[in-house]
C-alpha cells in the first residue's frame, strides 16, 4: 500500500493512502501567521487542513508519483531555503533532508533541496515511490526500498558519499545530540518541527544545533531568549545557536536584501 503520514499546518496528523486523504487528526495550533499571511486561514480546522493537503496533492502532486520536486524559494527564512543558500554559496556540499516517497535522503541541488523541503514537512512515515527516488537518485536515498527516516544515517551516507560538510535537518533532541557526538563540527544541524517540544529537548537543541526553527514550541522560544545568537524573522523566527549558524542567518540577509524585522507579530497560538 502506498502510506504516508505527515504532520501538516497546525501539527494536524494526516494520512495520505494511494493520493486520497484518508484521515485528518485534531489541530494542535489552531493559528499560524505564516498560513494566516499566504493562505489567509485564520483559524486551522480539521477541514482547512484537509483542503490543504488535496490541494498540494493536486497542484505538485505531493505523495504521489506526478510529484514535481524542484522549486525556487518560496519564503524569506525557510530552513529548505537556508540549506538551498548554503550548497549553492559552498558552504555545505550537500544536506540530509527527508521526502515523502523517499524518506532520508542526501541532496546536493539546491532547487531539489527546496522543491523537497519547501512543499512538505513534518514526514513520519512513508512508503517508495519509484519516480521520487530516480529524481533524486537512487544511490542517495538512504534505503530505496523501505523509504526509511532515519537522520543519522543519513548524515553516515552522505559521508560515504564523498561529501566534506554536510547540513541535516533533525525534528527530535536524540538525533542532534547523536549527530553532533558522532560527527562534530563537519556537520550543521537544523532543528524543524519543534513544536510540542519540552524544555529539555529545547535546551538540548540549544547545546547541539547551528540553526532553529521557532514552530509553534513554547520551549524554543523560551531558551531563545537566553541562548539564540541572532534571530531572523517575526512571524516564525528562526534562531542561530552556533557562530556558523549566525554567518548563515547573515549571508541570507544580505542576499535577500530585506530588513530583518524581528518585532514580535501575534505568534502562533496556542504556544505548544
Amino acid at each position: 500500500m502506498d502510506r504516508h503520514v505527515i504532520e501538516a499546518l497546525g501539527r494536524t496528523r494526516v494520512v495520505i493512502v494511494d493520493g486520497k486523504v484518508v484521515e485528518v487528526g485534531t489541530p494542535e495550533v489552531e493559528y499560524c501567521p505564516l498560513f494566516a499571511k499566504v493562505r489567509g486561514i485564520q483559524v486551522i480546522t480539521p477541514e482547512l487542513v484537509r483542503e490543504n493537503i488535496e490541494f498540494r496533492i493536486r497542484d505538485f502532486g505531493m505523495c504521489t508519483s506526478h510529484r514535481e520536486m524542484r522549486m525556487r524559494d518560496f519564503l524569506s527564512f525557510g530552513v529548505s531555503e537556508l540549506l538551498g543558500m548554503a550548497v549553492s554559496k559552498d558552504m555545505l556540499d550537500a544536506a540530509v533532508i527527508v521526502c515523502e516517497g523517499a524518506g532520508t535522503a542526501v541532496v546536493a541541488d539546491p532547487q531539489l533541496i527546496q522543491g523537497i523541503g519547501g512543499r512538505v514537512s513534518g514526514i513520519l512515515e512513508t512508503t517508495p515511490i519509484d519516480e521520487v527516488i530516480d529524481a533524486i537518485g537512487r544511490d542517495m536515498v538512504l534505503d530505496p526500498d523501505s523509504a526509511r527516516i532515519d537522520q543519522y544515517e543519513g548524515v553516515k551516507l552522505a559521508f560515504d558519499k564523498g561529501f566534506k560538510r554536510v547540513g541535516v535537518s533533525v525534528a527530535t533532541a536524540a538525533d542532534a545530540r547523536r549527530i553532533r557526538q558522532e560527527f562534530g563540527q563537519r556537520v550543521a544541524i537544523f532543528a524543524v518541527h519543534t513544536s510540542g517540544r519540552t524544555l529539555s529537548d529545547a535546551e538540548a537543541f540549544f547545546d547541539t544545533c547551528d540553526i532553529i526553527t521557532a514552530c509553534a514550541s513554547s520551549a524554543v522560544r523560551e531558551r531563545a531568549r537566553e541562548r539564540a545568537l541572532f534571530q531572523v524573522g517575526n512571524k516564525v523566527p528562526i534562531y542561530a545557536a552556533s557562530l556558523w549558524g549566525e554567518t548563515l542567518l547573515r549571508t541570507r540577509l544580505e542576499i535577500i536584501g530585506k530588513p530583518n524585522v524581528t518585532s514580535p507579530e501575534e505568534p502562533p497560538r496556542p504556544l505548544i
